[in-house]
């Protein structure tokens, strides 16, 4: 295979199945595609997986960014052969009884949640959930840590460094916090009416906690904070460049959510029109899912020229080279025995009851 070397672009798209066809890899190779996210159709075991990442990474130079919503609980969409990773609302249960051992099993977590992708070769997680959890999140819930801001801090950032151990950064989400709004934004656009004082002495604490410890990437949310802008965080200058960059001081990559998302549709119909709504309020790179010809679409109409500045930042979030391969991690005695930890976390049963999966086609 001749691989071609093109500077990353400022899309990621998606693929159908297992295996890359004609038409994904001619995709692929289109100078505004910069990256790749999975999903659990793409997976059918952890060899086709390694191939498949094997493939994507041999097409260009420098190599297109892989990465994967695998937080854990009903949002890990890779299993068999995995280790079955625990809401992270487990973590805060551990949290109210004992912070010393939950802070060592939130980094033992992180480390097997991004192992096992690196030794995949997927170079990214959307990890961890950063959202405080308010009881009232169709769509947050248990994907939370805690309610409270400080727990959250505490237990995003030393995932954030067990993911680190295993040469992976971390993103996180939903920017500046999806927790209070009870509507889906998968399927609707959310309005939450707070001040922006009451967000920033709550759900703003755990994004300012990790940007400070280096958080490479933060996903926005689209939900609208009327008091504040009354367009959605995702495609508000507002809230991207004056206060996640300006009075947090935001150097990663800001990485839209799904455009194809209900929550995104405030910005136009078309994907175009979303696209560049989210380039013009600050993102590096759009997130182009779930809809082929609408991909297409915009990567043949998107006038977009990515800023050397984007291209840094997106740097960042490939994985870091010569990670363990997967016989060699699985043979690894501190490995199986973070595995146990965390999958005993998990506990046994049926993983429905953890609640629906979230953000699969």
């Amino acid at each position: 295979m001749t691989t071609v070397n093109l500077p990353l672009g400022p899309v990621c798209v998606d693929l159908a199945g297992t295996e890359l066809t004609d038409a994904e890899r001619q995709r692929l190779l289109h100078p505004q595609v910069g990256g790749v996210i999975l999903f659990s159709r793409n997976f059918r075991s952890v060899a086709q997986l390694c191939a498949l990442t094997r493939e994507i990474h041999q097409l260009r130079s420098p190599r297109l960014i892989i990465a994967v919503d695998h937080e854990g609980g009903r949002v890990q969409r890779f299993r068999d052969g995995f280790t079955r990773l625990p809401p992270m609302a487990e973590l805060g249960k551990l949290w109210n009884d004992d912070r010393a051992a939950a802070r060592a099993l939130a980094a033992r977590t992180g480390w097997v949640l991004a192992a096992e992708l690196r030794a995949s070769g997927v170079d990214f997680s959307f990890a961890p959930v950063l959202d405080l959890d308010y009881g009232v999140s169709t769509v947050i819930g248990n994907r939370a840590f805690h309610a409270h801001p400080h727990a959250v801090s505490e237990l995003g950032q030393y995932l954030m460094q067990g993911m680190r151990q295993a040469g992976m950064n971390a993103c996180g989400k939903h920017f500046p916090g999806h927790g209070h709004v009870v509507l889906d934004s998968h399927h609707a656009l959310p309005v939450d009416d707070r001040p922006l004082s009451e967000i920033h002495g709550a759900d703003l604490q755990p994004f300012r906690r990790l940007i400070e410890q280096g958080l490479a990437a933060v996903m926005p949310a689209h939900v609208i904070y009327a008091k504040v802008d009354e367009r959605p965080a995702g495609f508000s200058p507002r809230w991207l460049q004056d206060i996640l960059r300006g009075q947090l001081g935001f150097q990663g990559a800001i990485i839209s959510d799904a455009l194809d998302m209900a929550g995104a549709a405030f910005a136009g119909n078309t994907i175009e029109e979303r696209a560049k709504a989210a380039f013009e309020a600050g993102c590096d790179l759009v997130l182009a899912t779930n809809r082929p010809e609408e991909a297409e679409r915009l990567l043949q109409r998107l006038d977009w020229q990515i800023s050397p500045v984007s291209l840094s930042r997106l740097a960042r979030l490939h994985g870091e080279p010569n990670p363990l391969q997967w016989d060699d991690l699985v043979h690894d005695l501190d490995f199986q025995s973070a595995r146990r930890e965390v999958a005993a976390l998990a506990g046994e049963g049926d993983i429905s009851r953890w609640g629906p999966d979230v953000g699969e086609a």
